[in-house]
């Protein structure tokens, strides 16, 4: 069957939820979710276009960066480069992300930068790819056992070491006494939440083992979502009698989750940890609701994805900086950014000074004076 077959099967299974059909869109889509302090309004999915670089975002309730960062900061970058290109969001579906991959594939695509949904689907999106010569670029998350051409993300266990390294500063700092900690993990289906859990768990599992900190309720967030997360962490403090005294978080909105539970139960805030450094999350920082969050800077990650997607639509070899395991005997070229801890002391030297977030975006509401208090500006 052809892919063109294919995408027309893809657009009957969808008609009934996407009254657009599975047309082509404009070479570069600017549509954004808005966002709040827990999450955001999900928007319709997108359908793939004509252009030589094709980007399948994920969903909207992983994290507010996928339509408030990346989508942006891609966009710009292959304007400024003069490159041809589509940026589609799959809402959490992995039928319309492989429905978007068969568009762009069918309408010329030379390369797919894919944030995969889970292994299974995303090791599909590559493999169709790669049968008709379209390069595959891992954009973020790595697709396992998938085989893409290229890798481009952060560190990521090191992004768990400094979760779990920030939260016994915190702990330390607050006094506690063999804390019970929660771990509210992010999807099984997401390798990066594989590598954030190897990475604090290397941290934390030495101090369970020698008896300073006692290992409480730990659970896995299905797909990241928030409010799953809320439901599982008020289940956490019922069967504990609301005995957890920090929780390792894997980002800002799960991190949002624990906050917005102790906030109904009028319960004391405990040290959580987040990641994303969301508008959200420095504010809770601000406050001493979290403790603290992981620093991305997505616009780097995205201008080295850009770059090396451009490279091969030009023919040229992208240059990295790493490799990584991506199942037995095989290894994946990557391009591996650096992950930075942020606090109340450096947050105007990390993601105000990077413009990531402004102080306009920050010191809203009761958050103003936090802001006065720390010199947010």
């Amino acid at each position: 069957m052809t892919v063109k077959n294919l995408r027309w099967l893809g657009c009957l299974g969808l008609v009934a939820l996407v009254v657009a059909g599975c047309g082509s869109s404009s070479s570069s889509s600017s549509s954004s979710a808005s966002s709040s302090s827990s999450g955001t309004t999900s928007t319709p999915a997108q359908t793939a276009g004509k252009g030589d670089v094709a980007v399948l975002l994920p969903d909207t309730q992983s994290s507010v960066r996928w339509e408030q960062f990346d989508r942006k900061y891609l966009d710009q970058a292959f304007t400024k480069a003069g490159i041809s290109h589509t940026i589609v969001n799959a809402q959490n579906d992995p039928t319309t992300q492989r429905t978007q991959a068969e568009q762009a594939i069918t309408n010329g695509a030379k390369v797919i930068l894919l944030v995969d949904l889970d292994p299974g689907s995303g090791a599909a999106i590559i493999n169709l790819a790669h049968q008709h010569g379209v390069k595959v670029i891992d954009y973020d998350r790595l697709t396992l056992g998938g085989g893409a051409n290229y890798y481009v993300s952060f560190n990521n266990q090191r992004v768990g070491q400094l979760q779990g390294e920030g939260l016994v500063k915190c702990l330390t700092a607050a006094g506690v006494s063999k804390p019970v900690v929660a771990e509210l993990n992010g999807s099984p289906t997401d390798n990066n939440a594989t590598l954030f859990a190897a990475g604090y768990n290397s941290v934390l599992t030495p101090k369970y083992t020698a008896g300073v900190y006692v290992k409480g309720p730990n659970q896995s967030v299905p797909n990241w979502d928030n409010q799953q997360a809320l439901t599982i962490y008020e289940q956490m403090l019922q069967q504990t009698s609301n005995k957890i005294n920090a929780v390792l978080s894997a980002n800002d909105g799960l991190a949002n989750s624990v906050i917005s539970a102790e906030t109904a139960r009028k319960l004391k805030y405990v040290p959580v940890t987040g990641q994303d450094a969301t508008a959200a999350g420095i504010q809770h920082i601000l406050a001493g609701q979290q403790c603290m969050t992981v620093y991305k800077a997505v616009k780097k990650e995205s201008d080295a994805a850009a770059a090396a997607a451009i490279a091969v639509v030009k023919g040229q070899v992208p240059a990295t900086n790493a490799t990584v395991a991506n199942g037995p005997g095989k290894k994946t070229a990557a391009i591996l950014e650096t992950p930075v801890p942020v606090t109340t002391a450096n947050i105007n030297q990390t993601v105000i000074k990077d413009g990531f977030l402004t102080p306009a975006e920050i010191c809203t509401g009761v958050y103003a004076q936090y802001c006065t208090k720390y010199g947010i500006k």
